[in-house]
């Protein structure tokens, strides 16, 4: 099986062209739902519950705080976080730009088609 270039991602580079906040890249396979974020300093991700799904979050660049049912964790180059559904979660960036990557199971994407 041949990978499609669009499957493949040179983070780095898409960091560097990227000239808007939140995804910047994203793709969608029969099974999972990965999107590349980036947010601004000072940039937020609303408090809301997915009911949905839980939710993979790796960190690759900046600083930002997660905050899960209360519970702030410290978000660095590095660190990882499964966010279970049903907790009410929202995330800040306090030295950006705060880049990660979310990864799930399938359901409908971040960007427009």
């Amino acid at each position: 099986m041949a990978f499609s270039p669009e499957h493949v991602i040179d983070i780095a580079e898409a960091v560097r062209s990227a000239r808007h906040d939140g995804a910047i890249w994203s793709v969608n396979s029969e099974q999972m739902n990965v999107n590349l974020m980036r947010l601004r300093t000072g940039a937020t991700i609303p408090e809301h519950v997915n009911a949905e799904l839980d939710v993979l979050l790796a960190v690759y660049e900046g600083e930002g705080e997660l905050i899960v049912n209360g519970e702030a964790i410290a978000l660095g180059p590095g660190v990882a976080v499964v966010v279970p559904r049903n907790a009410q979660r929202m995330l800040r960036c306090l030295r950006g730009p705060l880049v990660f990557l979310t990864a799930h199971r399938q359901r409908g994407g971040l960007m427009p088609r």
